[in-house]
C-alpha cells in the first residue's frame, strides 16, 4: 500500500486546502471538486479486469425513527421511481488520480437495491439493503466511499460491508451518521473503512479526503446553523438570559473574561438579542430543537426517554399557575408523613373553582404529565433508596458523615491539616474569614484524643463550603433564600466511620463584607431542643453541599468541562485517527444534553434557578469557581492527594495509600481509574511506539492546542496543561478525559434520586435562619421540631419540581452504553492488538464488579452500606450486562455524560 514518506503529519488548520478545487462553502464548510459530479459516473481506474463486489448496507429510515412520518417514506419511493436513489462510489486506498488532486481513484457509481420493494416496519430497528459494485481489481483495496442521497429525506447510515474484495476479503465501514439529501451539502459525504491511521501514515489516495472532511466539520464560523449542518464550533455561554424581557431576566455572559471565565459550548449562530448584542437570542421556552451537530443528537429511543424530563420541566409555566391559586397549605409539608405521601400514596392536586380555572388555562392531560408520565397517580414518585429500609436512619450522625464518602457528592471532603481552619479569601475585601471553632468546642467529644493528636494521626476531616459561598451570600440572602457558609469537622473513628464534631454557620457582616464573617458554632446533641438545633445545623450543611454538588461537582466539573474536548476532537481528529476512535464513545449525547440544559435547566428562570439555593446567581457563581479548575487535578489520584485523602506511597496499589481505608468512592474509583489508565496505555502504545510520533502528529497537536486556546481558552496560559510532547502526556490526558466523562459523572449523577429524591435528606434551599432563643420560631422548634425543620428547608412546590428533575437525571436510558461496551463493536477497528487490549479492559472491569459485590456484603466495611442500608454501587461498571433496561438502578458507569 502506498504511503506518505519523508514528511511529518499534515497540519489541518481550518483553512481550505487546494482552494481552486473547492466550491463555495456555506455554514457546512468548503465544497470539493468532487461535488461537481463531473468525474464520478465513469471513474473505473482503467486497465485492469473488473469484478463485481457485493455489499450490504444497514441504515435506519427517517420514517422508522419518526414513527409517523409516512410522507417522507412515500416521497422517497417516488424519488426512486424517477431514478433519484441512494448512490455509493468506492474510493481506492491504493491508487491516486492526479487529475483529481491526487485523491483516490473512484469506482463506478452503484445504487442501493430494492428500496421501493422493501417494506420497513414502523417498529423495526434497521433496514438492510444490497448494493453491487463494479470494481477494477487493479485499483486495490477500497479505503472509503462517497455516498449521495437523492431522496427527499435523511436516513441514519449504520454500516457498509463489502463481502469479498479481490486480494483482501471483507472490508467494513462503520458509519453511524445521518445522511441528508445531497442538496443540503456543498461537499460529498465520505466514509472511511475501519482501518486506523496516524496522519503521516495515511495513504496518499485518502489524505485529501481526510483533510477536507475536517475542514467541512470546522465550518465557516458564521451564520445560523441548521439541523443538517455538521459543524462543530465554539461560543460563550451567552444564551442563558433573556434581556429583551427586562433587566431581571438578563444573565452574565460566561466565558471570554477574567472575572467570569468558562468552558466553551457548541455554537448555534442564532441572532443576538435586541437589547444586548453580546447575548444570543433564545428559542421559545418549550422548544427542544436546539442546534447541535446532527450526529450528536439523541437517538430516537433516548429522546423518547428524555421527553419525560421536558414535560416535567413545564413546571416553569404550570407550577406558578398552581401557586397563584392562593392555596396556602399546598406549598408546605405539614409533617414528614406528608413528605412520605409523595412516594407511598401521592399528593392530590388542589381542587375547587380556582383549580377548575387552571384546567381551563392549561390542558389537563399536560398538567398530569408534569408530575408523572408512567401511569402513577399524580404527584407520586418512586421510593428513594435512602428511606426504603428505614424511614429515619438518614437523620443519624453516622449517615450524615458516611454520605460524604459514599453519597452523591463524595468528592469534596478533605483531611484537616491545620486548626482552626483558615480561609483563603482576600482579607482586604472580605476581612477575617478564619474559623471561630476552638478546641474546647470539640475535644470533649473526641473519644479521649486531642485535636493535635487527631491531626497528626490523619483522623481529622472537614467538609468546607465556606470560601465558595461567602462572596455570594449577601446577594443570595437578599432573596427569599436564607443561607449560611458552612464548615463541618469530623473525626475518623476506629471502626472507619466518621463522627461529626462541630458545624460552623457563617454570614457576612451586616456592615459590609470587609468586616469579616459572623459565625456561630453548633455541636452534636440528641435530645430536646438541642437535638432539634443540631438537626437544623446538619440541614444547612446539606443545603450548601447540594447546591455545590449540582453546580460544581456535577454540572461544571463534568458536563461543562467535557464539551470543549468534544468540539475540538471533531474539528481536528479524523474519524480514522486512533485517538478519535479511543475518545468518541465517551462523547455520546453530551452536546445534546448540555444544549437542553441551557434551554430548560440552567437558564433564566430554569429548573435549577427555581430549585437550588443560589437562584439567579447560580451560573455566575459556577464561573467564579471555574477559576479553581485544574485539568491535571481531575485525575483521581491527584484529586485524592490534593484533598489529603491519600498519601503517595509506591509500595501500595495505585501508588498511594488511602487515609480512610473505607472510602467507597475512592476504593472503587481507584480500581476503575487504574483499569482505564491501563487500557489507554495499551491502546496508545500500539499506535505511538515512541514520543516522536506524538510530537509529529499534526492532528493531535492541532487538537490539543485548540482545547487549550479555544475550548478552555480562559485557562490557556495556565502552566498545568500537559505539553503533549510524549506518550505519557497523551496517556495522562486521555485517561483524565475518559475518567471524567464516564466514572466521575456516574459517581456524582446517578446517586441523586437514591439520596436526594427524599428532599429532607438533601434539601436544596433554606428559607429561614437558625431560630434565635426567645423568638416565635425558637418556640416552634421546641414544640414541633418536625414542622420547624420542614418550614426551613425546600418548600413543597420546589420539592415537586426538584424531585421530578433528579428522578430523570438519575435514570439510565434504555439504550445506555456502559464502560467496556461499544455501540460499534466488534468492527470499530480492524487492528487486532487494540481489540485484544479492549477485551482485557472488559475482563478487568468484570473483576472489579465482583470485588464491589463482595465488599458490599462484607460487614467490616461499614461505609459501604451504612445505617440506611444502601450498598455503594455507583461505580459498579455494568460492563457485561447488555440486558439492562434502564431506570433507577443506582449502578452502572455509562461511557459518556448522556443525561
Amino acid at each position: 500500500m502506498q504511503r506518505l514518506t519523508g514528511m511529518c503529519c499534515v497540519k489541518v488548520n481550518g483553512k481550505a486546502i487546494d482552494q481552486e478545487d473547492h466550491g463555495n462553502g456555506n455554514g457546512n464548510g468548503n465544497g470539493t471538486a468532487a461535488a461537481n459530479n463531473n468525474h464520478h459516473s465513469n471513474g473505473n481506474g482503467g486497465g485492469g479486469s473488473s469484478k463485481k463486489i457485493r455489499g450490504t448496507v444497514k441504515l435506519m429510515k427517517k420514517n422508522v425513527l419518526d414513527m409517523n412520518d409516512m410522507k417522507a417514506s412515500l416521497l422517497d419511493r417516488i424519488h426512486e421511481l424517477f431514478g433519484k436513489g441512494v448512490s455509493l462510489q468506492l474510493v481506492s486506498a491504493v491508487h491516486s488520480d492526479p487529475s483529481n488532486g491526487s485523491r483516490g481513484k473512484l469506482g463506478k457509481v452503484a445504487y442501493l437495491e430494492k428500496w421501493i420493494r422493501k417494506i420497513t416496519s414502523l417498529t423495526a430497528g434497521e433496514a438492510e439493503f444490497g448494493v453491487t459494485f463494479d470494481w477494477d481489481k487493479s485499483m486495490g483495496i477500497p479505503g472509503a466511499f462517497i455516498i449521495r442521497n437523492h431522496h427527499h429525506s435523511q436516513f441514519y447510515l449504520k454500516t457498509v460491508t463489502l463481502e469479498d474484495v479481490p486480494g483482501h476479503g471483507p472490508v467494513k465501514f462503520v458509519c453511524n451518521s445521518w445522511v441528508y439529501p445531497s442538496h443540503r451539502y456543498m461537499y460529498d459525504r465520505v466514509f472511511f473503512s475501519n482501518k486506523t491511521y496516524l496522519p503521516c501514515q495515511t495513504p496518499l489516495a485518502l489524505l485529501k479526503y481526510r483533510e477536507e472532511e475536517l475542514v467541512n466539520l470546522q465550518g465557516s464560523g458564521s451564520g445560523e446553523l441548521k439541523e443538517w449542518d455538521r459543524v462543530y464550533d465554539y461560543a460563550y455561554y451567552n444564551d442563558l438570559g433573556s434581556p429583551d424581557k427586562g433587566p431581571d431576566h438578563a444573565r452574565q455572559v460566561l466565558g471570554g473574561s477574567k472575572d467570569f471565565p468558562y468552558p466553551r459550548r457548541g455554537r448555534t449562530g442564532r441572532k443576538p438579542t435586541k437589547k444586548d448584542p453580546n447575548c444570543e437570542s433564545r428559542l421559545p421556552l418549550l422548544s427542544l430543537n436546539i442546534y447541535v451537530p446532527r450526529d450528536e443528537r439523541f437517538s430516537h429511543i433516548k429522546f423518547s426517554d428524555f421527553l419525560a424530563y421536558a414535560l416535567k420541566s413545564l413546571g416553569q409555566v404550570v407550577l406558578p399557575e398552581i401557586k397563584s391559586l392562593g392555596n396556602k397549605t399546598f406549598n408546605e409539608f405539614d409533617s414528614f408523613e406528608d413528605v412520605l405521601r409523595l412516594y407511598e400514596g401521592g399528593i392530590k392536586l388542589p381542587s375547587g373553582p380556582k383549580f377548575s380555572k387552571l384546567k381551563d388555562r392549561i390542558p389537563w392531560e399536560l398538567l398530569k404529565e408534569l408530575v408523572r408520565n408512567d401511569g402513577e397517580r399524580p404527584l407520586k414518585f418512586p421510593m428513594p433508596d435512602v428511606i426504603k429500609e428505614d424511614k429515619s436512619a438518614w437523620r443519624t450522625d453516622e449517615e450524615f458523615g458516611r454520605e460524604m464518602l459514599a453519597g452523591v457528592n463524595p468528592v469534596i471532603i478533605s483531611r484537616l491539616q491545620e486548626f482552626p481552619p483558615r480561609s483563603k479569601l482576600d482579607p482586604a475585601k472580605y476581612g477575617n474569614q478564619h474559623s471561630t471553632i476552638r478546641k474546647e468546642h470539640i475535644e470533649m467529644n473526641m473519644n479521649g484524643i486531642t485535636v493535635d493528636e487527631a491531626i497528626r494521626s490523619n483522623r481529622m476531616f472537614i467538609l468546607d463550603h465556606h470560601d465558595a459561598l461567602m462572596p455570594y451570600l449577601t446577594r443570595i440572602n437578599s432573596t427569599a433564600t436564607k443561607m449560611y457558609a458552612t464548615r463541618t469537622l469530623l473525626l475518623l473513628q476506629d471502626d472507619g466511620t466518621l463522627k461529626p464534631l462541630v458545624i460552623e454557620l457563617s454570614l457576612p457582616h451586616s456592615q459590609g463584607d470587609h468586616h469579616g464573617a459572623v459565625s456561630k458554632v453548633f455541636t452534636p446533641a440528641e435530645n430536646g431542643v438541642g437535638g432539634s438545633v443540631w438537626q437544623l445545623a446538619k440541614a444547612y450543611v446539606a443545603v450548601t453541599d447540594s447546591g455545590y454538588h449540582q453546580l460544581i461537582s456535577h454540572w461544571l466539573n463534568t458536563h461543562a468541562v467535557i464539551e470543549p474536548f468534544i468540539i475540538a476532537t471533531n474539528r481536528h481528529l479524523s474519524v480514522i485517527h486512533p485517538i478519535y476512535k479511543l475518545l468518541h464513545p465517551h462523547f455520546r449525547d453530551t452536546m445534546n444534553i448540555n444544549a437542553l440544559a441551557r434551554q430548560i435547566l440552567i437558564n433564566d428562570g430554569g429548573v435549577l434557578e427555581r430549585t437550588v439555593f443560589p437562584g439567579k446567581y447560580a451560573m455566575e457563581m459556577s464561573a467564579v469557581l471555574y477559576k479553581n479548575w485544574v485539568f491535571t487535578e481531575q485525575a483521581l489520584p491527584a484529586d485524592l492527594i490534593k484533598r489529603g485523602m491519600a498519601i503517595p506511597d509506591s509500595r501500595c496499589p495505585h501508588g498511594l495509600s488511602l487515609v480512610i481505608r473505607d472510602y467507597p468512592y475512592a476504593v472503587d474509583g481507584l480500581e476503575i481509574w487504574s483499569a482505564i489508565e491501563t487500557w489507554v496505555k495499551d491502546y496508545c502504545s500500539h499506535y505511538y511506539t515512541h514520543d516522536d510520533l506524538v510530537r509529529g502528529d499534526s492532528e493531535l497537536q492541532s487538537w490539543w492546542k485548540e482545547v487549550r486556546t479555544e475550548g478552555h481558552g480562559d485557562m490557556k496560559d495556565e502552566p498545568w496543561w500537559p505539553a503533549m510532547q510524549t506518550r505519557a502526556d497523551l496517556i495522562q490526558s486521555c485517561t483524565i478525559i475518559i475518567w471524567v466523562a464516564s466514572a466521575l459523572h456516574a459517581a456524582v449523577n446517578f446517586g441523586q434520586y437514591p439520596y436526594a429524591g427524599y428532599l429532607p435528606n438533601r434539601p436544596t434551599v433554606s428559607r429561614r435562619f437558625m431560630p434565635e432563643l426567645g423568638t416565635a420560631e425558637y418556640e416552634e422548634l421546641e414544640k414541633n421540631p418536625d414542622v420547624a425543620y420542614l418550614k426551613t428547608i425546600t418548600a413543597q412546590l420546589q420539592t415537586l419540581l426538584g424531585v421530578s428533575l433528579i428522578e430523570i437525571l438519575s435514570r439510565h436510558s434504555t439504550d445506555e452504553i456502559y464502560l467496556g461496551q461499544r455501540d460499534d463493536s466488534p468492527d470499530w477497528t480492524s487492528d487486532e492488538e487494540p481489540k485484544q487490549a479492549f477485551q482485557r479492559f472488559i475482563d478487568q472491569l468484570t473483576k472489579i464488579e465482583e470485588r464491589i459485590t463482595d465488599m458490599n456484603q462484607d460487614k467490616r466495611w461499614k461505609n459501604r452500606v451504612g445505617p440506611v442500608k444502601v450498598p455503594y454501587t455507583l461505580l459498579y461498571p455494568n460492563a457485561l450486562d447488555y440486558s439492562n433496561v434502564g431506570g433507577l438502578t443506582g449502578k452502572g458507569i455509562p461511557n459518556s455524560i448522556s443525561i
